[in-house]
């Protein structure tokens, strides 16, 4: 469970895609991207606030930059380090996770066609399937991806995409992406990884096979509870170019001062993520041994199904944990009220930990669907705050 070889990133200077030096993840989160500035030296990139760029000459862009929905250098800069921490040929900075995944699915699908999806996905992304997608003529069904044969048998000769999350949300199920980017390439659909909950520090899809990173960078890649935002990364040159043309046409662009965000919350992302996983793993720990818990969903247990092929695929298992309360729905809202460490609240990835009620809060929009959640079903983002006292505001959330 280690990144045996180091992320590519391209050296200053050079444009993602080009040839490049090796260096470690947390060398590349820390200076992908962030060349110094040419004209002070300033180590952090400025926040370029600006709509429009002073042009040398009818059509002479200067430095290839017109409009800030078509390109700014602060969102940039982390684009080129979203495409090397995953090493991928290009990142593309949106303004929420859902922006991009609306901008994905508007790239690779046109009406008639199929899409795959997991039977326990973040409800944001079925609410739009369902409600949004299905609308001008795209269908899916849902499998539970952890079982290779039940995507297999989901397959349809209209399916362009096969869509993963793993870890899940909030289920936490673990999918074999290696083994999934086979079936996809033998149906000649594209496979797509939502790696929010992992983050690229414990998982990188695109060397397993996978066509397309997606994240929500508001949670683990930002990690401070301070900015909504989105990517897509991808390793093929013509796709790259198909998103980055969507992108500018609809124009769901994350800001200047989100980029930015975004930016400095990655350059700690490896120290954070492996507070995260220990802390999780301690929380997991107690919580498989305490009386009212009936369920630990948590891919670091041994007992967990997916943990094998998480322990393949994963450096470290992340910091998410979910469990289900033995006396029923109203017992775990009740741990989530009684809760005074963890923060009642949506969202996940934070330093802070959260504690919330999936079925009322967020997959409320899949209630009544194939993704319901058990209603039994509290979801933890664990933070990074000491364990000890995280442990005892569970024991008392759960007396």
């Amino acid at each position: 469970m280690s990144h045996e070889h180091p992320t590519q990133r391209p050296a200053d200077g050079q444009h993602p895609g080009e040839p490049h030096e090796p260096q470690h993840f947390e060398t590349l989160a820390i200076h992908a991207g962030n060349t110094a500035d040419p004209l002070t030296g300033a180590v952090v990139p400025p926040i370029y606030q600006v709509s429009t760029y002073k042009q040398d000459g009818v059509g002479g862009l200067r430095g290839g930059y017109e409009y800030s929905r078509s390109a700014n250098p602060t969102r940039t800069a982390l684009e080129e380090n979203l495409a090397a921490l995953e090493g991928g040929r290009r990142g593309l900075a949106f303004a929420s996770g859902l922006a991009a995944e609306d901008c994905l699915l508007r790239t690779l699908l046109s009406p008639g066609d199929h899409v795959v999806i997991p039977d326990d996905a973040y409800g944001g992304t079925f609410r739009l399937f369902a409600k949004v997608v299905s609308r001008w003529g795209v269908d899916f069904s849902v499998a539970h991806t952890s079982d290779p044969a039940a995507v297999r048998a989901a397959l349809t000769p209209r399916t362009k995409a096969i869509w993963v999350e793993t870890p899940s949300n909030p289920l936490l199920n673990i999918t074999d992406i290696a083994a999934l980017a086979g079936i996809a390439r033998s149906a000649g659909a594209r496979l797509v990884v939502d790696n929010t909950f992992a983050s690229p520090y414990l998982q990188q899809p695109l060397a397993l096979g996978a066509d397309v990173v997606v994240h929500s960078t508001t949670k683990y890649m930002g990690g401070h509870s301070d900015v909504v935002g989105g990517a897509l990364i991808v390793d093929d040159a013509e796709l790259a170019d198909e998103l980055a043309y969507h992108q500018n046409a609809m124009g769901a662009v994350a800001g200047p001062f989100d980029a930015w965000l975004v930016l400095r919350g990655i350059k700690t992302l490896a120290v954070r993520m492996d507070r995260h996983s220990r802390n999780a793993t301690r929380i997991a720990e107690m919580l498989s041994t305490h009386p009212r818990v009936s369920k630990v969903l948590y891919p670091g247990l041994p007992d967990h199904p997916g943990h094998e092929v998480a322990a393949k695929q994963m450096k470290a298992f992340g910091g998410m944990v979910s469990f289900q309360v033995a006396d029923g729905e109203e017992a775990a809202v009740a741990v989530c009220d009684r809760a005074k460490l963890f923060t009642l609240g949506e969202s996940l990835g934070g330093v802070e930990s959260l504690i919330e009620h999936p079925g009322r809060m967020t997959h409320a929009s899949a209630a009544g669907s194939a993704l319901e959640v058990p209603s039994d079903l509290v979801r933890l983002s664990v933070g990074i705050e000491s364990v000890d006292d995280l442990l005892a505001d569970l024991h008392q959330a759960l007396a």
